[in-house]
């Protein structure tokens, strides 16, 4: 049985010289080594998509890829593909260095400069646990896991003032309502609002995971709330400059641990790029841009498109640009905006109601928010569109669902999540974008 293997190398010296060795081993089929964290991570994703048996059984990880750290992206492949045995590649192999490759999830390291002897005996007693671990899940035909794990979007403003946060609560809203389980988060971290509009009342916030370590299922339920909706939320701190005590890697721990308990964890960026949220951008599966068609936004939203591509976490045709507050008449229409951005513009636009809005955004409950708003009509199309709600199989599709929510007898209707009529209209009606009144 050959060994399928993947290599993250940025040096292109050092890529092929080990993609030489490789070439030497038995039974290997090695794949040409990446150039960083990103595309390692995204051809994973893609495989995992395609079929978990696509998953190369090894991957190599070289100590100077970038943008995300060596441990960070060994910790974020094992949490994210379990049955992929990763190995670390580096030129100091001390002690410490060996405990911390190890708790992060790493089957081996190999030292630099590279020898053929030490590359074949720690990719072949990695191969072999691989494949021992997939031989143990698919033992009388149960599958762990199928894929990288629940969806994560990210949503960003432009600016201050295009509408970030009720985008996002509205999209949270949409996927909750077709039966996913669904997680909210606000990275908006100096300046977050989404408790504001959904009416919480709160104590924990995410500052309470970013020291942790090891972020359990248990921990992580201490530290969302469970909104009325079915939603669960984790908020930003009620003191904005806690937001400094969270980072990059304490983001990156945050995110593979929702996206591991939830189907959909749309995540609340805000307009401030800092190493947090750009962490978040780059392990999102989809990241939407909120601009408004005016000149100072499309600019704004040209800039942060700039940006995210020189910090190397998302390429301009990795962006799904939304027009928020569209009107006809407007001489910035969504095909000038994809023109001056260089990304793809959604083909669902918000339009400019805010009337519409009023009332829900003052008593904060965006989720009371009237089912013929032409506001929540197109954002619930979006999500559609973003292919986070999951489309009924039938007209009784709501009542049934999947993973056992809102069963007949209505269980589980008071969260939202099917179970009442109300529920079942929601669901149906999300196959054609829209909420029903």
């Amino acid at each position: 049985m050959s060994t399928r293997i993947l290599a993250a190398v940025a040096h292109p010296d050092a890529a092929r010289a080990l993609a030489t060795l490789l070439s030497q081993l038995p039974d290997a089929e090695p794949a040409a080594p990446l150039a960083d964290s990103t595309s390692l991570v995204d051809t994973l994703a893609r495989l995992a998509t395609e079929a978990v048996g696509e998953l190369p059984e090894v991957v190599l990880v070289h100590e100077r890829v970038g943008p995300v750290p060596a441990l960070e992206l060994v910790r974020e492949i094992t949490l994210r593909f379990p049955s992929v045995a990763v190995i670390l590649i580096t030129s100091e192999p001390g002690p410490g260095l060996f405990s911390a490759a190890m708790d992060a999830g790493a089957r081996g390291l190999v030292t630099l400069p590279l020898s053929y002897e030490e590359l074949a005996q720690r990719v072949q007693a990695a191969a072999a646990w691989s494949t021992g671990v997939r031989r143990h899940l698919g033992q009388g035909g149960v599958e762990l896991y199928g894929g990288p794990g629940g969806r994560v979007v990210t949503v960003s403003g432009a600016k201050g003032g295009v509408g970030t946060t009720v985008v996002a609560v509205q999209l949270a809203l949409a996927a909750n309502a077709s039966g996913m389980a669904t997680a909210l988060g606000d990275l908006d971290l100096q300046a977050g609002d989404v408790a504001s509009y959904l009416d919480v009342q709160f104590r924990r916030s995410v500052v309470d995971l970013s020291a942790i370590q090891d972020i359990s299922p248990r921990v992580l339920q201490d530290a969302v709330f469970q909104h009325h909706t079915g939603i669960g939320l984790l908020l930003a701190p009620a003191d904005g400059e806690r937001g400094e005590e969270i980072n990059d890697r304490s983001v990156r721990q945050i995110v593979s641990a929702l996206r591991n308990r939830y189907e959909i964890v749309v995540l609340d960026c805000g307009t401030q790029m800092n190493s947090a949220n750009a962490a978040a951008i780059e392990m999102a599966d989809t990241t939407v841009l909120l601009t408004t068609p005016d000149v100072v936004s499309v600019r704004a939203a040209r800039r942060m498109v700039r940006l995210w591509d020189r910090l190397q976490i998302r390429k301009a045709d990795q962006t799904v640009t939304v027009v928020n507050r569209h009107v006809r008449s407007s001489e910035i229409q969504p095909a000038l905006v994809e023109r001056i951005t260089g990304t793809r513009v959604a083909k669902t636009v918000v339009p400019a109601h805010f009337k519409e809005l009023q009332a829900a955004v003052d008593a904060g409950r965006m989720q009371d928010l009237e089912a013929k708003s032409t506001v929540k009509q197109a954002l619930w199309s979006l999500a559609g569109e973003l292919g986070i709600v999951r489309a009924p199989e039938g007209e009784d599709a709501g009542r049934s669902g999947r993973n056992g929510r809102g069963g007949k007898n209505g269980r589980n209707g008071r969260n939202g999540r099917g179970g009442t009529a109300r529920g079942d209209r929601d669901a149906v009606a999300l196959r054609h974008g829209r909420p029903t009144p």
